[in-house]
Formats: structure tokens, C-alpha cells, sequence
């Protein structure tokens, strides 16, 4: 990669002479920075950037720079490179090199030569005085380098190309340096919403307003989850561009001082704004414009205000009524597409009395500082005062514009919380004018709305642990409550079939229909409506389910109903009619259905209706007047009353036809008070022979 070459080993021969002879003719006035290979550098009083010149291309050949840093006595100095490419095929002529001290009495602390010189330490001097030395001779390649300086008691210093990427924390502090400006690394996004995490953090810090680029000073980064879109917009000349979705941004925490002050939301009324000069003119339509100070209000629709006169001694003035602390300015121009007028460079002045003035000044030097306008009438561009303003009356003094001096603003800060000030305060830098001619003090209104305490509120992500538990339970969770709902599922679905099989015959389905429906015709249909049903089990359901088209049925003896006599009107459910009592031991056919029964011989019991047969039964007529046969009735008992021919759709009648109680062996069984039904035809009714 390249070689470090250390103190004690000076350049010898041509190369001192070289350099010497390039001293004197580039030396300057200035007794910090000297020679013709200074390439941008800020030198402050406590911490400080320096690079070669043409930084990040290849330095010139034959150069030669130095700059002398000074820091407070009892103070002492350290660096940090962010990097280091010097060509090393001579490293008599081509060098970097640091000193104690400056001057003749100066000793060498460290010599560096080589490309891509990775120097993570510390370079810590052991005075307050530190010269820094670069020489450049004849070469092909190399970069120079870039580094900054802090005194050592900020010992977390970083450099301006350190990037939100190279901070894996959550939250973390460390201290920018001054001259961050120099840097040509771009940034992308904006305050409140936070900067992509690719952008270096000093440079973003400068854009934010939380440091100076003439100062730096230390920052409070929080990390957290990145957005879609980044904003680009134009602070503390800092232009920031637009980015898209990343996986983590960065942002700052501030003392909340950055409310607006009132001017967007009328908490200042028009009688606290004037101004040196207003443009007035007439339009087209002959109506009179009038670009009133009133209509300086960041963000309102309408006029704003514009001065007749197009010189730098007009100014817009805020009278805030008390003194408070401001901390920033946000401008736009005239944001009317037909008037494009904009300011692009001012002053601002301020006061607490309204008649002695200070003109804000650059940090640590006697030089007004000239703050940066706007590129175009429509967009904002803000500005930050470090160290901020404590005062009632604030004037903007336009020193370049655009066309026309023409603009609208809104001052950022909060209420000033020192109710008692002893002596003078602190000011920046900065030198009493007069006010402008002509200047009038606005009538004394009170009322101004409260600031809000604007705070970062972006919270870091969960790391460790919590990340890892969270990871566990949540899968958990989500099968624990999918089997919860799985398992109610199945219950209820269960409960529901359940249910739905209550109150029938274990049977298939065409047994609890069609067989049902022919059977309900023999029955009274009040009956049917209270029977009790006759219940299977689910075995003796399996053995009916393989059967052919009759089921085979068990039931006890006292599930058949009686026959149809006089006062009696039950009937059991698929049953026939009761055989007589006791065994009869020439009946021995266990299946009651089953068995094949001979034409000429009735069985005991009546089979049931096939399932493909005939949904009604044949009607059945009873002879209600038991009448006798033959003449012969006298002589026979009462209770014993034959079957009257059935007739049928041929006209016949025969003795199979009735439907006569028999005993096991097919002979009729008498019985008392029994009435037989007899089959009736529609056109002839029984007659009992006389």
C-alpha cells in the first residue's frame, strides 16, 4: 500500500533546497497558512480541517504548504486523518510531515509518505503550537490528503468524511470539527425528518444548524429506521439533495429552540412589521398594488413585500414586542410565477431598543457575516445563528437580489428564558451602525404566541435482546392462537353434526324418509306428533346399512303396538301387529323378515314396505256394524266377526286380502271386541247377508 516514514530522516540536498526557495516566493501575509499547496482549509481556534490543493484529485507537482495552528495556552493539539495518498516514489520531495511548534525552534512529530496510508491513531502534539507541513515534487498519482484538528480534550474527535455508516450505535456523541464545508461529500435529506444514513455527519450537522462550519462543535446523533424519500433543500449553504428509501437514517438532538416566532401564524401583527420602502404600482386592470410589509409571512399566499427603491440600505424590520431568542431565519421570495423576485444575499441586523443596532458577525472575526439568499422566488432557504441572537427588533438588509428586492420570511427561536441580565451580554462578534434613514418605531402592541418546544422525538430502534425475543414469541403467538382457532372450529362443527343427527333413526337416509313417509299414513297425525321414536345402536345401524333393500330390525316384544281395536288408537313405529303371547314351538325362523314365505301360508307378522314401493297403503274399511253372514251371526259369538271381501281393481275377493290376525301356524286367532278393517271400493258399499 505505501509507507509511513517517520521524524528524524529530514530531505536532503535538492529537496531542501526546493522547498526552501518555495517558501519565500509563496509565503503570505497570513502566518497561519503559507505556500502555493494549501488547498481549502478552516483554521479555528480550538478545532480545524486542512487538505492539499486540488483535494480529492491529484495534487500539482512542485508545491509546497504550511500552516501553523495555534490553541489555547494550557491546550494541546492531536489529528485525525480522514485520508492520507501521497506518492511515494520520492519521499525527500513528496511528504506530509508535523512539528511541535512553529518556527525555528520547531521539532518533528511524524513524517508520512505513501498511498492509501491508513493512520487510525491519534497524532497528539505536546504543546499548543503545531506546524503542518506538505511538499509535493515530481509524481504520476496520489490524492494529497484531508485531515482535522481538535485540541485534545475532545477526545471522540472524527473528521468531516465520517458517515452515518461508520456509527453502527443507536446513539452516540462526538464532536465535529471546524471547516467541514470543505468537504465535497453530498448529503440527502433534512431536519426534522432526518438525514440517509450515507451522508458524513458533520457535513449534516452544519445543514442542520446543530454546529458552525466556522466553530464545529459536538453533536448528539440518534439513529433509527430509514424512509422512502429524502428532501433536498438549501441551509446554512449547505445544499442538500433529494434521496430515496434506505434502511436507516440519522437525526439530532437540540435544546428545542427552533419554533417559529409568529409571523406565519399572526401572533406578529401587521403594525409590528415596516420597512424602508414600499413598492406601490397600478396594473393592467388599473387596480393599485401594494407590496406591503404584511405580506412578508412565510408560507401566506398574496404579495409579499418589495421595496421601491433597488439599493443595500432597504431593510424589513420585526418588531417581536419582547426579547427573545432567536436562533434562525427561513426565506423565500415573492413565490409568484408572474413576479420571479427573490434575495440572494443579506445582512441582519439587530436591537433591543430599536435604536442602537449590531450587524450579526462571523464567529471569532471582526467581518459582518453575508448570509445566503435564495436561488429562485419559490423555495425556502433557512439559516441558522450560532451562537443565536437574544434581542426584540431584527432587520434584514438585502445586499444582492434578483430583478427586484422582493421577500418573505419567518424567524425561528423561543421565548428568552433570562429574566435577569447582569452587565452586557454576549454578542457575536460585531460592529454598531445606525439605523437607516427613515426608520420608524412601530406603536407598542403586546401579544405574541408561544413557541412550541420543538424536540427530536425519533426513538432508536430495539437492538439485542428484545430483537431476538421478539423473534421467538411472534411465531409462537401466531401458532399458538391458529391452533386455538382451529380447535373452536372443530368443536363447534362437531356440536353441529351432533345436533343434527338428535331425533332420527340411526339409519340411512332413505330409511328415515321414504319408509317413514308410507308408515305415518297408518298412523292419526296427533300420534305421529307425540310418538316416542325407537332408537338403534350405531352396530346394529352397520349390520342394517349392509343389508339388501329391507333392513333387518331387532326390537323388543313391546315395541310392536297392538292391532287396530275399538277406544285404541296407538300404533308403534315400524312395527306390525303383535303376535299372540308365549313361544310357539312350531315357529323357529329367526329372521322375522328375511325368511321366504310360501304363497299359500301367511306369515305371522306383515312385512314392512319396500323402500321402492308405493308411498300409500291400500285403504282399509271396517265393517263398524260387525254384521253376520249367511243369517248364521246369531248363533256365533259377538266378538267374532269375519273380514268382508276387499275388493280390488279387478273386482275379486279372496281370503289373502284381509288383513287378519293369525297365530304362528296361519290360523285366525279370535279375539273380543276387535273390529277388522274391511276393504271398501268408492262405488259399492259391504253388505252383510241377510
Amino acid at each position: 500500500m505505501g509507507r509511513a516514514v517517520m521524524v528524524g530522516r529530514e530531505p536532503t540536498g535538492a529537496g531542501v533546497l526546493v522547498l526552501s526557495i518555495l517558501i519565500i516566493l509563496t509565503a503570505e501575509g497570513c502566518r497561519a497558512q503559507k505556500g502555493d499547496g494549501c488547498g481549502p482549509s478552516v483554521l479555528g481556534p480550538s478545532s480545524g480541517t486542512l487538505s492539499s490543493l486540488g483535494y480529492p484529485g491529484t495534487y500539482p507537482n512542485n508545491t509546497v504548504c504550511e500552516w501553523e495552528i495555534s490553541v489555547p495556552r494550557g491546550n494541546r493539539v492531536h489529528f485525525r486523518f480522514a485520508e492520507l495518498d501521497i506518492e511515494d516514489s520520492n519521499c525527500q520531495v513528496n511528504y506530509l510531515r508535523l512539528y511541535n511548534g512553529i518556527g525555528t525552534e520547531r521539532s518533528g512529530i511524524v513524517k508520512y509518505c505513501g498511498l492509501r496510508v491508513k493512520v487510525k491513531e491519534l497524532i497528539e502534539s505536546t504543546g499548543n503550537q503545531v506546524t503542518v507541513q506538505f511538499m509535493s515534487g515530481t509524481h504520476h498519482t496520489g490524492r494529497g490528503f484531508y485531515l482535522s484538528y481538535s485540541t485534545t480534550e475532545q477526545t471522540d474527535l472524527i473528521t468531516c468524511l465520517d458517515k452515518g455508516t461508520d456509527f453502527p450505535e443507536a446513539e452516540f456523541s462526538k464532536y465535529c470539527p471546524a471547516g467541514c464545508l470543505t468537504s465535497t461529500e453530498e448529503i440527502s435529506g433534512t431536519i426534522p425528518n432526518g438525514y440517509r444514513e450515507s451522508s458524513p455527519v458533520c457535513v449534516a450537522a452544519v445543514h442542520a444548524g446543530v454546529v458552525s462550519n466556522a466553530a464545529g462543535g459536538r453533536i448528539n446523533v440518534v439513529s433509527s429506521k430509514g424512509i422512502p424519500h429524502y428532501e433536498a433543500t438549501l441551509a446554512n449553504n449547505v445544499t442538500s439533495t433529494g434521496g430515496t428509501l434506505s434502511n436507516s437514517l440519522f437525526t439530532f438532538r437540540t435544546n428545542g429552540c427552533y419554533g417559529t416566532l409568529g409571523l406565519e401564524s399572526s401572533g406578529v401583527a401587521d403594525t409590528q412589521l415596516s420597512a424602508s420602502s414600499v413598492w406601490e404600482w397600478n396594473n393592467i386592470l388599473g387596480q393599485d398594488s401594494v407590496w406591503a410589509p404584511s405580506g412578508a409571512r412565510l408560507k401566506r399566499a398574496g404579495l409579499p413585500w418589495a421595496s421601491s427603491q433597488m439599493d443595500q440600505q432597504q431593510w424589513l424590520q420585526v418588531d417581536l414586542k419582547r426579547e427573545k431568542r432567536i436562533t434562525g431565519i427561513t426565506t423565500t421570495g415573492s413565490t409568484l410565477r408572474e413576479y420571479q423576485y427573490y434575495v440572494s444575499a443579506y445582512r441582519l441586523l439587530y436591537s433591543n431598543d430599536g435604536q442602537q443596532w449590531f450587524i450579526y458577525g462571523e464567529a471569532d472575526s471582526s467581518q459582518d457575516k453575508i448570509f445566503q439568499g435564495n436561488t429562485n422566488y419559490l423555495h425556502e432557504v433557512r439559516n441558522n445563528f450560532i451562537p443565536p441572537i437574544e434581542a426584540r427588533f431584527v432587520r434584514i438588509n438585502p445586499t444582492l437580489w434578483h430583478q427586484r428586492i422582493a421577500l418573505k420570511l419567518e424567524l425561528l427561536g423561543c421565548q428568552n428564558t433570562n429574566t435577569v441580565r447582569p452587565g452586557p451580554r454576549m454578542f457575536p462578534p460585531s460592529r454598531r451602525t445606525p439605523p437607516p434613514a427613515g426608520t420608524k418605531r412601530p406603536p407598542h402592541l403586546g401579544g405574541t404566541t408561544h413557541t412550541p418546544d420543538i424536540r427530536n422525538t425519533t426513538m432508536p430502534p430495539h437492538t439485542g435482546k428484545d430483537a431476538a425475543l421478539a423473534a421467538v414469541l411472534v411465531p409462537v403467538l401466531v401458532m399458538v392462537l391458529t391452533a386455538l382457532i382451529l380447535i373452536v372450529v372443530c368443536a363447534w362443527h362437531w356440536r353441529s353434526r351432533k345436533k343434527s343427527s338428535e331425533g332420527a333413526y340411526d339409519l340411512p337416509h332413505w330409511d328415515r324418509t321414504d319408509w317413514w313417509k308410507s308408515m305415518k299414513q297408518l298412523l292419526p297425525s296427533k300420534m305421529v306428533e307425540t310418538e316416542d321414536s325407537v332408537r338403534y345402536s350405531s352396530s346394529e345401524v352397520g349390520r342394517l346399512s349392509g343389508r339388501g333393500a329391507v333392513p333387518r330390525l331387532h326390537a323388543e316384544p313391546a315395541e310392536y303396538a297392538q292391532p287396530l281395536v275399538s277406544g285404541v288408537t296407538t300404533l308403534g313405529a315400524r312395527s306390525t301387529f303383535k303376535p299372540d303371547e308365549g313361544p310357539d314351538p312350531g315357529y323357529s325362523d329367526p329372521d322375522l323378515y328375511d325368511a321366504p314365505i310360501s304363497p299359500d301360508v301367511y306369515h305371522a307378522y306383515a312385512e314392512p314396505l319396500p323402500a321402492s314401493g308405493s308411498e300409500y297403503a291400500t285403504p282399509i274399511v271396517v265393517d263398524m256394524g260387525c254384521h253376520p253372514s249367511g243369517g248364521s251371526s246369531l248363533n256365533q259369538p259377538p266378538a267374532v266377526c269375519g273380514f268382508m271381501g276387499a275388493r280390488t281393481d279387478g273386482g275379486h275377493s279372496g281370503r289373502s286380502a284381509y288383513d287378519t290376525p293369525k297365530n304362528a301356524t296361519g290360523q285366525v286367532t279370535p279375539t273380543e271386541d276387535l273390529t277388522y278393517q274391511v276393504p271398501q271400493s268408492s262405488t259399492q258399499k259391504p253388505t252383510g247377508k241377510s
